[in-house]
């Protein structure tokens, strides 16, 4: 594994299940990034992870973390509702985040940590890392640069009754504290909102990132057997159409992908469960040579690249590839936007969506 000569030293915020089933690794393994520092409340937690991944330097506390001048970035992978303010904190801070999707929890807060990224001109890149998956990327790219005009998309998400069969196969096993910090009452017991937050977020984001920006929704709910299946008709700024399809859980494999009408051609795509680091299959049609093209045997370690990336913004000034905080914003919008529609039987325009999921 070779290491770039210049690295972008990170402090990782955030000792739980997606630091280290992701963060930790992916920094470790980035060309262009070390792991510099650890953070947690828990110092328990912050000492077994030390003890795995040997960073230079260990915090109890996150200013003191960011006081650090040898702590170049930061990446904030802690609970939905701390995002925002730790966001903020970073940014007044001096340094670029990566923050876990979703931005945040309400439409206002995620606003205003927009507003507080473009005033400061410090780099903030959320999560979401499917956009790094090489084929969802060459899908993006397929769309942007030769399919021409988007007539339609339909894209699926539905999580499995067997995943955490699978993902208790494909990962660690997690340490666990009990000196953790929570927020106040159980986030997962909205069920609707929990969903919305963990899986809608993918599903919505990839919405955006192969259709573009999403002018209003109209969204149906169905709750039966423990089941959530939410089906959304989207209208796209540049009057294209959309139908997604978000469902906890089916009785049946790990299902998500999607489907693309063209000008000039068409999208299938495949994605897998993201911990098997598995490129999607997508296979772009052009009637450019009436041929199919797909992209293979790439390299799928999705957070690893998401790092590097964010590393590249910093380090060498490239052009952002991840999501934006303005992405981030606009997809919490049409999360809220969802669930008043589920609400109200209405369609409902993301220019007029507020408050929470």
């Amino acid at each position: 594994m070779k290491k770039d000569d210049r690295r972008l030293r990170i402090g990782v915020l955030g000792c739980g299940p997606i630091s280290q089933f992701a963060h930790f690794d992916a920094c470790r393994k980035a060309r262009n990034a070390e792991l510099y520092a650890i953070c947690d409340r828990a110092e328990d937690l912050v000492q077994r992870m030390a003890a795995v991944h040997q960073p230079a330097k260990t915090y109890g506390d996150f200013a003191q973390m960011l006081a650090d001048p040898r702590v170049d970035a930061v990446i904030v992978a802690v609970a939905d509702q701390f995002h925002v303010p730790l966001c903020k904190q970073a940014i007044i801070a001096g340094k670029p985040v990566l923050v876990e999707k979703p931005l945040g929890v309400s439409v206002e807060e995620c606003d205003q940590l927009a507003a507080l990224v473009k005033q400061t001109g410090k780099l903030l890149q959320i999560g979401n890392m499917k956009r790094f998956d090489p084929g969802i990327a060459y899908a993006h790219q397929f769309i942007r640069e030769e399919m021409g005009q988007m007539l339609a998309l339909k894209a699926w998400y539905c999580d499995s009754t067997y995943r955490y069969t699978m993902t208790d196969n494909l990962q660690p096993i997690p340490v666990a504290s009990a000196n953790v910090h929570r927020p106040a009452g159980n986030p997962k017991a909205d069920k609707r909102r929990y969903f919305m937050l963990t899986h809608g977020s993918h599903l919505l984001d990839t919405a955006r990132f192969l259709g573009g920006d999403i002018a209003a929704v109209r969204a149906r709910l169905v709750e039966k057997f423990g089941a959530y299946c939410w089906f959304i008709d989207v209208e796209y700024a540049d009057g294209s159409i959309g139908s997604l399809d978000l469902t906890i859980a089916v009785r049946m494999d790990f299902h998500e992908g999607f489907q693309i009408y063209g000008e000039h051609g068409s999208v299938i795509g495949k994605t897998y469960l993201p911990w098997f680091f598995k490129s999607s299959d997508v296979e772009c049609f052009s009637t450019k040579d009436g041929k199919y093209h797909r992209p293979l045997g790439e390299d799928a370690h999705f957070y690893k690249l998401q790092v590097e990336a964010f590393a590249d913004s910093i380090l060498c000034g490239k052009l952002v590839r991840g999501a934006t905080a303005e992405d981030g914003a606009a997809a919490l919008r049409a999360m809220v936007a969802v669930a008043r529609s589920v609400e109200t039987g209405q369609r409902i325009a993301l220019a007029d969506a507020t408050g929470a999921v």
